[in-house]
This record gives C-alpha cells, sequence and structure tokens, in this order.
C-alpha cells in the first residue's frame, strides 16, 4: 500500500505524507516512494512549483526516521547513498521551488527534510525538535549545515543539543517558518502562494534556485577537516550509547548513556 499521494493541479505538484500507522515516518518505502515522485515530477515541465504537506488535521507532520530502521552499530546511519540522504539532495536539486506546509509537529530527520525546501509555511500546532542526541545518532556534515544555513550557529547548537521541540511562535522567529498562518487559512495560504510563484517565470525561478543552493553549499572544508569530523562521528555510531538509544526507543523508555 502506497504511504503517500500525489497529485498535479494548476502547475502546482503535490505531494502528500499519508502514513498515519508510524505517523508519517520516513520508513525506506516512504523515502523511496517520494524520491520516485520527485523523479517523476522533475520531467513534468508543466510543473512549476511542488508542495510537500501531511493530511489536514495531522498532529504530526512526520516523525522522522523510521528507528526500526536504523542500522546496526559500526555502520554510519547517515550515509551519502542512504535514503534520506538521497532525498534531502532530492529536494534541494528539484528543478522548481518547494514549499514545505507544516502542520503538527516534525521530528529528527523530517526536520531536515523541511529545511532543504525553499519555503516553509506553519501553523500553530507545527513544531520542530532534531533528536539524535536522544537516540546516540552522529549527526553528518551536510544536515549540521542545513541547519546553520536555516537557524545560524546558535539556534542549530540548542536545538541538536537539547533534543527538545522549538514552538511554531520561534520557529517563525529564528526563520525555520516563512509564515505562520491560522490552522484552518494554512491550505489556502499556502496554494496560494504557489499559484502566484507558478504565475512568474519558470526558467528564472529555476535558474534563481540552482544559484541559491549552490550559494548556500559554498563552505570550504579542508580534507583533513571532513576526516576528523567522520572519525569523530565514527566514535558515536560504533559506541555502546548508540546501541542504548536504539533499545531505549524500541522499548519506550528513558535511555541511560555511559558516554562510551
Amino acid at each position: 500500500m502506497s504511504q503517500i499521494l500525489t497529485t498535479v493541479d494548476n502547475q502546482v505538484a503535490t505531494i502528500t505524507l499519508n502514513h498515519p500507522e508510524t505517523r508519517n515516518s520516513l520508513s525506506c518505502q516512504m523515502l523511496e516512494e517520494i524520491l520516485q515522485a520527485i523523479e517523476s515530477f522533475s520531467h513534468d515541465e508543466n510543473v512549476r512549483v511542488l508542495v510537500i504537506r501531511a493530511p489536514r488535521g495531522t498532529k504530526v507532520w512526520s516523525s522522522g526516521f523510521n528507528i526500526h530502521e536504523l542500522p546496526v552499530s559500526g555502520r554510519d546511519p547517515l550515509s551519502y547513498n542512504d535514503p534520506l540522504e538521497c532525498l534531502l539532495r532530492a529536494v534541494a536539486r528539484f528543478h522548481s521551488p518547494v514549499i514545505a506546509m507544516i502542520e503538527g509537529s516534525v521530528w529528527g530527520g523530517a526536520c531536515d527534510l523541511s529545511f532543504v525546501c525553499d519555503i516553509a509555511i506553519g501553523c500553530p500546532t507545527s513544531s520542530f525538535a532534531i533528536t539524535p542526541a536522544k537516540l546516540g545518532v552522529p549527526y553528518n556534515i551536510s544536515g549540521i549545515m542545513h541547519f546553520f544555513n536555516i537557524v545560524g550557529p546558535r539556534i542549530a547548537r540548542e536545538m541538536f543539543y537539547t533534543a527538545e521541540p522549538i514552538s511554531a511562535e520561534r520557529a517563525v522567529q529564528v526563520g525555520i517558518l516563512n509564515h505562520l498562518v491560522p490552522v484552518e487559512e494554512l491550505e489556502s495560504f499556502t496554494y496560494a502562494m504557489a499559484g502566484r510563484i507558478a504565475d512568474n517565470s519558470p526558467l528564472a525561478n529555476r535558474v534563481m534556485k540552482e544559484q541559491l543552493r549552490l550559494l548556500a553549499d559554498a563552505y570550504p572544508l579542508r580534507p583533513e577537516t571532513f576526516e576528523y569530523v567522520q572519525g569523530l562521528r565514527r566514535m558515536a555510531y560504533d559506541s555502546k550509547d548508540y546501541e542504548e538509544g536504539k533499545r531505549a526507543f524500541l522499548e519506550r523508555r528513558k535511555p541511560v548513556f555511559s558516554g562510551k
């Protein structure tokens, strides 16, 4: 059974995360379905805007990466070719603007998904929490840079260290959300903006999107520094804390981390 819904209307494509049984967790199946949908839309010259959303009335936009599918200790949980990383690149490189329409809470890797969208529009039920510290999972360089680009180093540090949710009101203040609107207006506001974008030159928007992406990624990093960071990450995903974080989540208890 498909875990997403797709539509195209008036040059606006929509991907709806639609697996309430797992609170729209980013399982390998859902990630693959979204990737296939984006690939299909990328070949449709009629598509000028893409909206990623959850069903109306949802309490959780996405609960993040499916914890049951985290790899065993000793393997990087966020390597370059993993489905979540492939999806983030696909959204960032999609030929047209992508809008995240956020109703409900956003957790873990789903924060990263919303951050790589070009525009994010939320409502009072929106909140954002990046939670690798609760699981002993080391985040990767590209993901951290997504946070730096959106909220800057200080807010990014707070979000990563505390793993606590940021409310919709604060999210709009720190730049996570472009707009905060009443929940009953969220859909009409989002699609009105999508319509205005679709009315503009698609070629100009595609060129500007690629320019903005390249400029946002223009952070030089020495090979030695990259290897050092990767070594630090290996310490975490080889650790007892990583195994304890996964076990505690699956057993629905608070983890007891040893720092080893």
